[in-house]
Formats: C-alpha cells, sequence, structure tokens
C-alpha cells in the first residue's frame, strides 16, 4: 500500500487559516470595551440630598435603565453615572415599571439618545461550567469587573431561572448585568445573603421581557403610595417574600416552612399555593405536591405555570396520563410554553408512545432548540 502525501497547497491553506481562527475569538478585554458603556452606577439620596446606596444598573433600551428595586426603594431620587469613560451624571426621573417579585426596576433617565447603548440580550439558559463576567460598581469602585463560570442553574415558580455564578460580587453590585462571552447579558445580579456571606446570584435575563415601559411614576409618588393593608395580608406577604429568598439559596425546607405560613396568612394567593407544591416535589412529597397545585388552579384556572407544575408532580408520582393532561392543559393556556412541550415528549415515552412524543418535538423545534436537541436525544435512544 502506497503512502498518501499530504498535499503541500493545503497545508499552505491551513497555516493561513489557522492564526484567523484564533482572531476571530473576542478575548475578554475587548468584550468589555465593547459593553462598558451599556452599564451604569446608581446613585440614591434622601429628602435632604445625603446619599443613600449606590447599586448599579445598565440601559435596556434608550433613556431606560434596569436595576435592583431595592436600590431605589426609600429614595427621594436618584442618578446614574455612565462608565463610558466620560463618566457624566443624568438624573433618574421615576420608574416606568417594577416587577417586585423579581426585585426588578425600569428606570426612565434623563440623558441624550446617543449616551444610551443598550445591551443585547438573551433568553438561552447558560450552561453549568460556561464563563460569564460581570460589570458593576461594588462598594463605590465603578466599573469594576469579575469573571468566572456558571457554578449552577435553579428553578423558581413564577420567577424564572436562578443563576449561581463563581464570579465575586459585593454590594453595589446590585443590577449589574451578567454577560456571556458574547457580551450578551443573560442575567441581572442581585445580591443575597445567608449566614453573612454574599451568595452570587443572577436572575435569568428571560424576565426582563415582560418589563415593558408603562406610566411614568415619580419619587415624588413612590413615596406618597399608600402602604397600608390588612394584616393578615401583610403578614402573607412577608412570609412569602422570605420563601422566595430561601428559594433563591436552593433551601427548599427553608421555603416550604415561609410557604406554608404565607398560605395560613392568606389562603386566597395562589402563588403561594404553587411554591408550597415545588417544595413539596423537592422533598419527594408528590401527592401533597398534587393537592396543593390544585388548590392553585382551584384559584386561578389559567395558571398555566400551576398546570404544568401539577405534570411534574403527577410524573415523579408514576401518573403518567395524568401528567399528560396537565402538561396539555398548561400548552393550550400558553402556546409558546416550550417546557410544556418537552415534558408532553419525555411523558409519552414514559408509556412508550414514540409517535407522540415526535409530534410533540416537531412543535418544541422552533420554540427551544437546546429542549429539542434534548428531546430528540431521548427519543434516539
Amino acid at each position: 500500500m502506497s503512502r498518501r502525501l499530504f498535499p503541500l497547497w493545503l497545508f499552505f491553506v491551513l497555516f493561513v487559516a489557522l492564526p484567523a481562527h484564533a482572531s476571530a475569538q473576542t478575548s475578554l478585554p475587548e468584550l468589555i470595551r465593547r459593553v462598558k458603556p451599556s452599564v451604569v452606577s446608581v446613585i440614591t439620596y434622601n429628602d435632604k440630598n445625603e446619599p443613600l446606596i449606590s447599586g448599579s444598573g445598565f440601559f435596556l433600551r434608550p433613556g431606560q435603565v434596569i436595576t435592583n428595586l431595592h436600590v431605589i426603594e426609600g429614595a427621594a431620587r436618584a442618578e446614574v453615572r455612565t462608565l463610558d469613560g466620560k463618566g457624566k451624571t443624568y438624573a433618574v426621573t421615576g420608574t416606568l415599571n417594577v416587577d417586585d417579585e423579581g426585585d426588578l426596576a425600569l428606570l426612565a433617565v434623563d440623558v441624550p439618545q446617543d449616551r444610551s447603548r443598550a445591551v443585547t440580550l438573551t433568553t438561552e439558559v447558560p450552561e453549568e461550567g460556561e464563563d460569564i463576567f460581570v460589570i458593576g460598581n461594588p462598594l463605590r469602585l465603578e466599573g469594576s469587573v469579575s469573571n468566572g463560570i456558571v457554578s449552577a442553574l435553579r428553578e423558581v415558580p413564577n420567577l424564572g431561572k436562578i443563576i449561581q455564578i463563581t464570579a465575586p460580587i459585593s454590594h453595589g453590585n446590585s443590577g449589574s448585568p451578567l454577560f456571556n462571552m458574547k457580551g450578551q447579558v443573560i442575567g441581572v445580579v442581585t445580591i443575597k445573603v445567608t449566614n453573612g456571606q454574599n451568595i452570587n446570584l443572577a436572575l435569568g435575563a428571560a424576565r426582563l421581557d415582560a418589563l415593558k415601559a408603562g406610566k411614568l411614576v415619580t419619587f415624588e409618588e413612590m413615596a406618597a403610595k399608600p402602604r397600608s393593608g390588612q394584616q393578615a395580608d401583610v403578614l402573607g406577604e412577608w412570609w412569602y417574600r422570605n420563601g422566595l429568598n430561601s428559594l433563591w439559596l436552593g433551601n427548599y425546607d427553608s421555603a416550604l416552612g415561609y410557604f406554608e405560613n404565607a398560605v395560613d396568612k392568606n389562603p386566597t394567593r395562589a402563588e403561594a399555593w404553587i411554591q408550597v407544591g415545588f417544595c413539596k416535589v423537592k422533598q419527594g412529597k408528590n401527592e401533597e405536591a398534587i393537592r396543593a397545585y390544585q388548590q392553585a388552579i382551584r384559584l386561578r384556572p389559567n395558571s398555566y405555570e400551576a398546570y404544568n407544575k401539577l405534570g411534574d408532580a403527577y410524573y415523579y408520582a408514576s401518573r403518567y396520563y395524568e401528567a399528560i393532561e396537565a402538561y396539555r392543559r398548561a400548552a393550550a393556556i400558553r402556546p409558546d410554553l416550550a417546557e410544556a412541550y418537552y415534558n408532553l415528549g419525555m411523558t409519552y415515552l414514559e408509556v412508550g408512545n414514540r409517535t407522540a412524543a415526535v409530534a410533540q418535538s416537531r412543535v418544541l423545534q422552533p420554540l427551544d432548540a437546546k429542549l429539542y436537541e434534548k428531546l430528540m436525544g431521548e427519543i434516539q435512544r
């Protein structure tokens, strides 16, 4: 057998192409230079014009900055300072929308259009081990950069994906954008503390899609907003918020205690029943979870979240045909819910109906490429 000689021209092409390929990889310093002008520091003041706390934020759209709601709560006024090298300061005129559960505020900023460089968002969920970086203002050190990896992903019903990262963050990072290595924002950093230590967490960027600009609410109007309410509702809200904090940290046993107290104080809150069910599933108490989800559906018959999670509880209880019906109801209420079609496909495989699973994959493909590939991998096993 004669030995095939490696063509000299092909060697030359490869030699020339390799450096070009390497240069196509954007370095971290280049990414930082590109996206930093989209990031701002947020400074708040009391009614005596004394500084309160500082945080971080970023331009979601021209003249609109995202930060954490807790950064601006109780403030008489606020301003943002850009990190584009010129460090100019602009007044915040008020909020255009808030997301209490997500701890997000959409701020209206009096800034020229050409100074508002909006970030690029992606709702694609990152993978564990993926490289990330954060730009923010920890401890008032404006424009600080930290990097690391995605160390864990968690889900919180009615909230979305929680991304745990190894990049160091401190107070002042609240509201910082979390970037992937394409320079896209994949989350919003929120400081959570347990045992006196900061836990490095971010809320997935998918939550930002729903935060559209609405009526401007000034700081004076926010301060005048009545905060009174029935004692049971106030207590129920306190228990619910603490339950969410525990879910952020992945502490399901602690979260369940808070949510059970929340439904005891306010048994008409469907979201609290969904969270009770979610925690029960995590504990392997699927029949108790089913009852909690059913109560949530009685309170809110059109909750796709409750039906989708009810399907999970039926699935883990090996009640597959009831799971299929629950997932189908979730998909009927929200036809773009990719997770429901993935869950249907997996459940059809459990009952041996491969044809039905393939049909779900066709619906899933244009909605979520990653879930589609995952389902097809299971179908082809």
